[in-house]
């Protein structure tokens, strides 16, 4: 029978490194000890820089920042983190009369109106001249009025769904001061070569001043290059290129255009060879252009992206970032599990990035070895992150199977050219003559059936061709019970933005640095719910 783990090795810093570090130490019984604790120590090279331009992230993080016991003012204040209500989606599609669509992909759910999806009455009935979203959801006119999902007291209704924007680069810094500050062991040296046992097991590593390090149990966080798992072991990565046609990206910062006014969504709009986002976080903006290779130089995208820039990039040099789009075969190969960029990587058109690393490291906890490292919980792990990376490419490659412009080659090759996953295209076939229904997708970690739906109205698809003439409900739906529905829904929703904070205000209080009226914002306690700027042993850093 295997011995248990003693210690755990983490090569790399950055988010994928600090962000393991912590939940492996919240979940785990860490910390070096005669009481049988588990020792991690984390190796970074401190000759490569982790550069953060700004990042968004899904509503998992508020349970990872409790988890973590690190407080959310803190948080705010270290990291210029701000809220994100969603994202919208700028140009991605026209409606029938040919007219550019925006929609936002909120973090919320409609309910069912006897049992039956909102999203059906929305298709048959209509909107009024709402989006969808504002049939259930504040994210819009919060959004469309700059506010926060909390208010200065007690906020009518149901929790409003959040996540947040942060600044890279300062979140690894948080999470690193906090680990190393429990107990995490924090070496800064190079990682010269990976020294394999019989078994084609990680030995040790041979770092630049420190030798030779032995290894139990070693998590690769070294971004795109993958010096363990890729180099060491010969794990194969398996490109999604194929799906998948952006292949490098570009990024700057730029001032928030009125200081007074501070978003709180996620801005993607689709420019000619791929989509620009926009991050707001507290004290600035950060923003890029993810793009295809096949379809622009370098050269031309940064033409293009200053010109969408306006003044807002005048002086600006965006750097250019190549892409490694794909995932490894195996995530956890012998002793060593892959996480982050060196497991592979998704372009961010939905901020997923932080969510795998998260996931990933939960489920490392869930089927956590022995020294024997049997096959069963390794093989179920493996099973898993395949199921993760199938689910984020799915969604992705929705966006744009479903896209409709015809004004540039991209967007057309981005819809005729690419392969289409076959979970999913299967799911479009049948998505033609019915919503997204619950059991319609195989696996759900972060998009559900009914955020399928969100983006299938957001998008329009069934006002211009996708399944003309084959949708049919099949039920008896009542006008007047979707009336009073959206009725209450927006009495409701007029409440909630009325009563919510301004997000700068909001903002200024979680810092400490605000007065509103005669004293700090009350009742501002926590609340319910990345790609690579440079990858090395450093570690992720990212783009969104």
């Amino acid at each position: 029978m295997g011995q248990p783990i003693r210690g755990i090795t983490i090569v790399g810093g950055g988010t994928a490194g600090w962000m393991t570090a912590l939940l492996l130490q919240s979940m785990l019984k860490s910390g070096p000890g005669a009481d049988g604790g588990l020792g991690i120590t984390l190796i970074e090279s401190p000759n490569i820089p982790t550069v953060g331009v700004g990042e968004a992230t899904v509503p998992g993080m508020p349970r990872t920042l409790k988890q973590g016991g690190i407080d959310e003012r803190e948080f705010f204040r270290t990291c210029n983190a701000s809220f994100k209500l969603g994202v919208v989606f700028g140009h991605w599609n026209v409606d029938a009369q040919g007219n550019r669509v925006d929609y936002i992909n909120p973090f919320a759910h409609p309910p069912a109106i006897d049992g039956v999806s909102a999203a059906e009455y929305a298709l048959k009935f209509g909107t009024g001249g709402l989006e969808f979203v504002q049939c259930f959801s504040p994210s819009v006119d919060l959004a469309n009025a700059a506010k926060g999902p909390r208010g200065p007291g007690q906020m009518p209704g149901p929790p409003v769904g959040f996540a947040y924007h942060l600044d890279a680069g300062k979140f690894a810094g948080l999470l690193k001061d906090t680990c190393v500050a429990r107990g995490v062991t924090h070496v800064l040296d190079d990682l010269v070569d990976v020294e394999l046992d019989e078994r084609g097991y990680v030995a040790a590593l041979q770092l630049e001043r420190g030798g030779r390090h032995p290894v139990e149990l070693v998590i690769d966080c070294t971004g795109f290059r993958g010096l363990i798992i890729n180099k060491a072991l010969g794990e194969p990565f398996e490109s999604y290129g194929k799906y998948l046609a952006n292949d490098r990206a570009m990024a700057v910062q730029v001032p928030h255009r009125d200081p007074e006014r501070i978003d709180s969504v996620t801005k993607s709009t689709a420019l000619g060879a791929g989509w620009s986002w926009r991050v707001p976080l507290f004290n600035r903006i950060g923003t890029g252009y993810v793009f295809s290779s096949a379809h622009r130089t370098d050269e031309e995208a940064r033409a293009e992206f200053l010109a969408h820039l306006g003044p807002d990039g005048e002086g600006a040099e965006p750097r250019v970032i190549p892409m490694r789009v794909g995932r490894n075969r195996n995530a956890w190969v012998k002793n060593c599990v892959a996480v982050g960029l060196s497991g592979g990587f998704i372009e961010p058109l939905e901020s997923t990035a932080i969510h795998m690393i998260d996931t990933a490291v939960r489920w490392l906890v869930q089927y956590f070895p022995d020294s024997d490292f049997a096959d069963p919980p390794r093989d179920r792990f493996n099973h898993l992150v395949d199921e993760l990376y199938n689910e984020v490419r799915d969604f992705i490659c929705l966006h744009y199977a479903l896209g409709n412009r015809t004004d540039d080659q991209y967007w057309i090759d981005a819809r005729e050219a690419l392969e289409v996953p076959d979970t999913l295209a299967e799911n479009l076939e049948l998505w033609q003559y019915g919503l997204p229904a619950p059991h319609d997708i195989r696996f759900v970690s972060l998009f559900s059936p009914a955020t399928y739906q969100a983006v299938l109205l957001g998008k329009k698809v069934y006002e211009t061709d996708f399944g003309k003439g084959k949708f049919s409900t099949g039920r008896a739906l009542d006008a007047e019970k979707w009336a009073a529905f959206v009725k209450r829904a927006r009495a409701g929703i007029g409440a909630q933005v009325q009563a919510a904070a301004g997000h700068r205000a909001l903002l200024r209080a979680l810092r400490g640095d605000a007065v509103a009226g005669n004293g700090l914002l009350p009742g501002l306690g926590g609340g319910p719910g990345m790609p690579p700027a440079k990858a090395d042993v450093a570690g992720d850093a990212a783009i969104l």
